[in-house]
């Protein structure tokens, strides 16, 4: 039986991503996975047959939450326990986890390694000197916006892409 990688997120808007984008690729000198999100599903691998029921479900999901806003300022770390830095949801919080509740749900269920803390992820896996770096310049980022849709991501032979986009209703 075949499956697929899938995951589920909020995508930072222009022009507050491509800005997390292009400081994460300079501070890491990686090509970027995924752009710059608030996660709600981790990668999660589900048999391939049951992709539609994964829409089916995301699709409910969304049409059942309104739109919210979502500031980030700020940064944060989850050293030691992992070495990220990340920049802090400070508005929206209940929102992210409502939606990461419910999406996590199903389909999708799954036993989290860690409690739910939604962020955005802007160091990772990286030298102490370089995840301090991240922590201190970013530390004055500010950024707001209406969340109104979710994103489903897939791993595929190419990497990690945008398989379909889910209006949030209400």
């Amino acid at each position: 039986m075949t499956s697929s990688t899938l995951g589920v997120l909020l995508p930072v808007p222009a022009p507050y991503g491509p800005e997390l984008d292009g400081y994460r690729t300079a501070l890491s000198g990686a090509v970027l996975e995924t752009p710059a999100h608030i996660t709600l599903v981790p990668p999660t691998d589900v048999p391939a047959d049951t992709v539609p029921a994964v829409v089916e479900h995301l699709s409910a999901v969304a049409g059942a939450c309104a739109p919210f806003a979502v500031r980030l300022r700020g940064t944060g770390t989850f050293r030691p326990t992992s070495p990220v830095v990340f920049v802090c949801v400070v508005a929206g919080i209940s929102g992210c986890e409502e939606l990461a509740r419910q999406a996590r749900s199903g389909p999708l269920h799954s036993t989290p390694r860690f409690p739910y803390h939604p962020h955005v992820t802007i160091a990772h896996g990286l030298s102490d000197a370089a995840l301090d770096k991240a922590f201190d310049e970013q530390a004055s980022f500010d950024a707001h916006w209406w969340v109104d849709g979710i994103t489903l991501y897939e791993n595929g032979s190419d990497g990690w892409g945008a398989v379909r986009r889910f209006p949030l209703g209400l």
